[in-house]
């Protein structure tokens, strides 16, 4: 059983939206905070969003922010991406990630996160 598992992923036209999932299974007690992280053909993966169960700010890469939605539905163990106003330059590789336990500066930073999904393609043409 996979515990992270995204969906959701598409192509579309500049401007446009997407929304992301991420199921979570069997590791719930291990998704205190989760995170968004993307990776683009010839490029470092990068933290995208970021999120705590307990509530409280989310964080976002300044290239996202104000576009950009994380949010989660506990009772459904789903993680959401909201992406509006879609760049050409979003193109990546979307993954959720998930620990139990990060430091507040780490909130993007990958090595924080111990589960990872296989991730799901977003493509944004202009």
């Amino acid at each position: 059983q996979v515990p992270l598992v995204e969906s959701g992923g598409g192509s579309v036209q500049a401007g446009g939206s997407l929304r992301l999932s991420c199921a979570v299974s069997g590791i719930t007690a291990s998704t205190t905070y989760m995170g968004w992280f993307r990776q683009a053909p010839g490029k470092e993966r990068e933290g995208v969003a970021s999120i705590y169960r307990g509530g409280g700010v989310n964080n976002y890469a300044d290239s996202v922010k104000g576009r950009f939605t994380v949010f989660r539905d506990e009772d459904k163990n789903i993680l959401y991406l909201q992406m509006n106003s879609l760049k050409p330059e979003d193109t990546a590789m979307y993954y959720c990630a998930a620990t139990q336990w990060r430091e507040p500066w780490e909130a993007l930073r990958e090595r924080a996160y111990n589960y990872w999904g296989q991730g799901t393609q977003v493509t944004v043409s202009s």
